[in-house]
């Protein structure tokens, strides 16, 4: 049986615009090979309605899960959770549950709760929070959506609470081996390698060093034996040159 499958919706004009590098994608790939999800996809848009939602509509149809990033915070651009909330036809408003958490947040700094940080107890209502452990502003899950903060301190924690809820498969696992021949010789015999080993990724990445073309071979999958096998007939076909 497959892995559950995902896709990642990165949101926001500061990304396009080389402003700000995004490190989440990073993270969530990681965490999501460990958990047994495979993350499939990722996108990025702009700070544009129409855009988030039709991306929102798009890849939640075609995944098992979707994680968003940023646009929850309480500036005006952040309009994630109404596009979110527009993308599945829900009604969004200041919520109890969310305000709850933000006052008392916000009592116990000293600092007053008011209407740019009430913006962020604005959730769907069908949706269910994410906990925040790093600064209480909840992310929240609609049907198979996980939206949550774009700062990646935000970003990591609320990845942790909603990792726990989600059934993974099993975990992805890769080898590497490297071989100092240039792409251009070891294609052929590597497809040929591939074809027999259909259930398995391989991936050819390669490099120049010191004048000379090489590549590393990554072979990815989830069953080990077949893994081991295939890295060893790929060494077995190159060991003269790896």
């Amino acid at each position: 049986m497959p892995n559950p499958s995902a896709a990642m919706l990165v949101i926001g004009d500061e990304i396009l615009s080389g402003r700000t590098r995004d490190a989440n994608m990073h993270h969530l790939a990681g965490r999501l090979t460990e958990h047994g999800i495979d993350l499939k996809e990722v996108r990025v848009v702009s700070d544009d309605a129409d855009a988030i939602v039709a991306a929102v509509k798009a890849l939640s149809a075609g995944y098992d899960h979707v994680f968003t990033s940023g646009g929850i915070g309480p500036t005006h651009d952040d309009i994630t959770a109404d596009c979110i909330a527009r993308a599945f036809d829900d009604h969004i408003d200041i919520r109890k549950d969310a305000a709850d958490l933000l006052a008392a947040h916000y009592a116990a700094s000293g600092r007053e709760f008011n209407a740019a940080r009430q913006r962020m107890a604005r959730i769907p209502d069908r949706a269910t929070l994410i906990d925040n452990p790093v600064s209480v502003a909840p992310g929240f899950t609609l049907e198979n959506v996980h939206v949550m903060a774009g700062v990646p301190s935000v970003f990591t924690a609320m990845v942790e609470s909603v990792l726990p809820s989600l059934i993974g498969g099993a975990p992805l696992v890769s080898r590497t081996v490297r071989i100092n021949r240039g792409e251009g010789d070891i294609a052929g015999p590597l497809g040929q390698l591939a074809q027999r080993y259909a259930t398995l990724s391989f991936g050819s990445y390669p490099f120049v060093e010191n004048g000379a073309y090489g590549a590393n071979i990554v072979i990815r999958g989830t069953d080990v034996t077949q893994l081991d096998n295939a890295t060893r007939a790929l060494q077995d076909l190159f060991k003269e040159a790896s």
